[in-house]
């Protein structure tokens, strides 16, 4: 047996020995595409959390763009509303009111949270609330206003001051995006970047590292001072803004008389002109970036100014436009200049404009039209938004008229609710528009090194 055995093998050791091979071969085959499923696998898997993370942050990131708007906000408003101080005219115009009640013998009670034009048409303004109006600062009489000069400078002065409003939270949620994302893409590649460096052999897991702090100290010194350049439209920026629309709604507006018939239709189209004054027509738009960002050599104003660096530093003698280490730090001027970019970019531009279409639409077609022409809202049909409530639209009717003075009282009240309202309805409709998100999408995933990295 044992001798046959070795016969067979000896006849046959040259086909054995193939087919050995062959099943060798079969074995180290399987085994290596099996470690490259797995190693696939593994990067698949690796490639998930990644962007997993990666749009975790992102989502996390434009909610932080809501708190800061909120939290920047009210430092414009609170001078906007006091640079336009349409309660003192309600004020002054209530005064005049009760004068020439106590004149004529009728009863002298009048109410200082309503204005009334009721003497001359029977139409009456209500709920333009009004606030004691302060004393001049040198003590000195305020000069006397016909009722006249009263009610055309209370139009001017109320329109002026929403639109302008709308503009400064379109613009500073427009730049708030830029800034945050610009900043988490930075923060991210760092965490990468540190992960990277500290284990090379090993795959990078991408994990969310926020609660590790990654950022060097210079790093954190350049996110703060870019962060603050937010102050230029919060102090500047506004106040031009605001010049431009005045003049355009003295145009617009100032023919109108507050006892005057006004449609929805009329309303849309002056506030129209506005905008086409405002925000430029067609090919000849308006550059954004002076109100958004100082012009080049004024940097280092705005971190004194901010409070960032200190008062008693001096300009560099040779005169550069760059006049300090600060202003001239290679990744905070990378980052500017990218911002200063993306505001002028034909996207940028066109987000922006989306953004004063959300806020003008909650405006007019549901503030004014709900509480000026006492439009009732009407449930859309199959309107369902992204909270899961029920969509309502307004649909003023053709022959719908008010007077301009009640369109006056709802801006007013409207302009507060602009600048300080919590929830803030204006700026959920502009977080709503869809090119915002892409566009903060783009800026957060352009990982361009030669753009994005977060060193030298």
């Amino acid at each position: 047996m044992l001798k046959q055995t070795r016969t067979f093998f000896r006849k046959n050791r040259t086909n054995l020995a193939i087919g050995a091979g062959i099943v060798g071969s079969i074995y180290l085959g399987a085994n290596y595409v099996l470690s490259k499923l797995t190693d696939a696998k593994n990067r698949m898997a690796t490639d998930r959390i990644a962007k997993e993370n990666l749009r975790r942050r992102f989502e996390q990131n434009q909610e932080d763009c809501s708190f800061t708007v909120l939290a920047l906000l009210p430092t414009a408003t609170e001078r906007i509303l006091e640079l336009l101080p349409v309660e003192q005219i309600t004020h002054q115009l209530q005064e005049k009111k009760a004068a020439r009640l106590a004149k004529s013998g009728a009863p002298s009670e009048v109410s200082f949270g309503a204005l009334s034009i009721k003497d001359d048409d029977g139409v009456s303004v209500k709920s333009l609330k009004s606030e004691p109006a302060p004393q001049t600062g040198t003590g000195e009489p305020r000069p006397k206003k016909t009722k006249a000069q009263l009610w055309n400078e209370l139009k001017i002065t109320s329109i002026t001051r929403a639109y302008t409003l709308i503009y400064t939270l379109a613009l500073l949620c427009f730049l708030t995006r830029i800034q945050l994302n610009l900043l988490g893409r930075r923060n991210y590649l760092s965490s990468v970047i540190s992960l990277a460096e500290r284990d090379n052999e090993s795959p990078i897991s991408l994990e969310n590292n926020e609660n590790n702090p990654q950022l060097s100290q210079e790093d954190y010194d350049v996110n703060r001072k870019y962060l603050t350049f937010s102050w230029w439209l919060l102090h500047r920026g506004w106040r031009k803004l605001l010049s431009i629309v005045e003049v355009s709604v003295k145009q617009v507006f100032g023919p109108l008389n507050p006892r005057d018939d006004i449609s929805m239709s009329q309303l849309r189209d002056l506030t129209l002109q506005i905008r086409k004054t405002v925000e430029g027509d067609g090919e000849f738009s308006t550059s954004w970036l002076p109100f958004l960002l100082p012009p080049n050599g004024d940097e280092d104003l705005v971190l004194r100014e901010a409070g960032v660096i200190p008062e008693h530093t001096t300009p560099d003698p040779t005169g550069t436009a760059q006049t300090s280490a600060f202003a001239s730090s290679a990744p905070l001027r990378r980052l500017l200049d990218e911002t200063s970019d993306l505001i002028d970019s034909p996207p940028g531009r066109d987000v922006l404009s989306q953004l004063f279409d959300a806020a003008f639409n909650i405006l007019l077609e549901e503030k004014l039209a709900e509480q000026a022409f006492k439009v009732v809202a009407m449930p859309m049909p199959g309107g369902i938004d992204r909270e899961g409530r029920i969509q309502e639209i307004y649909e003023v009717p053709p022959d719908a008229k008010t007077k301009v003075a009640n369109v006056l009282a709802v801006v007013t009240r409207q302009a507060h609710l602009i600048g300080n309202g919590i929830p803030n309805e204006y700026l959920k409709a502009m977080e709503k528009v869809q090119d915002l998100t892409g566009f903060s999408a783009i800026i957060y995933s352009n990982f361009d090194l030669s753009k994005a990295s977060p060193t030298d």
